[in-house]
């Protein structure tokens, strides 16, 4: 990402990262592209339910769009939230079939495993890498934001 900015946070538990997300949430706008990369099991999809749940009720079933490939939150809200899980995906072109396109347009989008996305993926986007921490419950994030982010990430060093 050009002219992107940084940030490593070093996340103590699941309570750090629900936090990390509601902060997030509270700023996203429609056409945003939040792209969660990491290995498995390292908080992404904790992450997106943080989010989703920050967004639209604490009550809100998240379940893991693993198998489905994507879900939609709120489609008849202002701002609906598109949460798509990649890692099943064979091809970039895929995406087009699930409505990627769409929730460009019209939503949040939360990607897992955007990198299946190859030349799909918006340059002007919120990236946050997921990776283990020196504790079991702890996480290491590195925040790359593009241009369209800096002033909507200032601060999150003290989440």
């Amino acid at each position: 990402m050009d002219g992107g900015v940084a940030l490593v946070l070093a996340l103590a538990n699941e309570a750090a990262t629900g936090r990390l997300a509601a902060r997030l949430a509270r700023s996203a706008r429609k056409g945003d592209v939040i792209a969660l990369k990491g290995e498995l099991g390292t908080g992404k999809t904790t992450f997106a339910r943080a989010f989703i749940r920050a967004r639209l009720g604490d009550s809100t079933e998240v379940p893991s769009p693993t198998f489905t490939l994507v879900e939609v939150y709120g489609g008849d809200l202002a701002l609906p939230i598109w949460h798509f899980d990649l890692y099943r995906l064979n091809s970039a072109e895929e995406a087009r079939e699930l409505g990627f396109e769409e929730a460009l347009a019209d939503a949040v989008s939360l990607v897992e495993w955007p990198e299946r996305l190859g030349p799909w993926l918006p340059p002007e986007r919120l990236e946050l890498t997921f990776g283990a921490g020196p504790t079991p419950e702890s996480r290491i994030v590195t925040v790359a934001a593009a241009a369209a982010w800096h002033d909507r990430i200032e601060g999150l060093s003290g989440v």
